[in-house]
């Protein structure tokens, strides 16, 4: 168990360590901070969404069927700077960020309103596969102000996608990753499992991405107001 954790963490600031309970009779992963336990999941949770797979193969967006099946050890490492490479680089890095980035995209959808920003670089990766193009088909059919953002190289992927489609060729549209959901009644809890969210990355350099996620309001309303005047 700790192997698989430790390479899938490895580079990352993140430390893994195992340890052997006599009277537990389940794999269990603890989130600890300042020896305080977080958050806690079953490893075979992780295993099904996270470990055992690449980003390609959850690039079709059926593994999670909503906000409650992501592992709360792993949406719980918010404020967490991450640098991941993506494919072929690397066949896991970049799936935590993709992994949070659904998890956001499902915590709006089970919402009831609100307001969700996702950037792609290019409009067309809304077609890349199945699984991306009903979830944006399903927001846009959805009580929530949906927003996406990209550089428009292919406009027939959005013809039935009732989203507001910002486009452009700045530098904000071609390095930015950011996907943001704020509650529609105006919710300031500083929760993993309600309120706001959003996960802001930036590519470095040739799919290589450094970012973070949090539910912080405050530092979600920022990242909201500034995505309405530099996009």
């Amino acid at each position: 168990m700790a192997t698989l954790l430790s390479q899938a963490f490895a580079n990352q600031s993140v430390t893994v360590a195992e340890h052997h309970i006599p009277e537990g009779s389940d794999d269990l992963v603890c989130l600890i901070n300042d020896g305080r336990v977080i958050e806690t999941s079953p490893f075979r949770a992780l295993e099904q969404s996270f470990l055992m797979i690449n980003s390609d193969l959850y690039r079709t967006g059926t593994n999670q069927s909503g906000v409650d099946a992501f592992p709360a050890v792993l949406t719980g490492l918010d404020g967490v700077e991450f640098t991941v490479r993506g494919y072929p680089q690397s066949h896991k890095e970049k799936l935590l960020l993709v992994l949070i980035s659904r998890f956001i995209e499902y915590r709006a959808l089970e919402s009831e309103g609100g307001r969700f920003h996702a950037t792609f670089q290019r409009l067309s990766r809304l077609d890349d596969e199945y699984g991306t193009h009903q979830i944006y088909k399903r927001l846009g059919e959805s009580g929530v102000e949906t927003h996406v953002y990209g550089i428009r190289d292919d406009p027939s992927v959005i013809e039935d996608i009732d989203v507001t489609v910002h486009d452009g060729l700045s530098a904000a549209y071609r390095r930015s990753w950011v996907v943001l959901f704020q509650p529609g009644d105006g919710s300031h809890t500083d929760t993993a499992r309600g309120g706001p969210v959003a996960l802001v990355a930036v590519e470095i350099d040739t799919n290589v991405w450094r970012g973070l996620w949090t539910y912080d309001p405050d530092q979600v309303s920022r990242l909201q107001s500034y995505m309405t005047h530099a996009f």
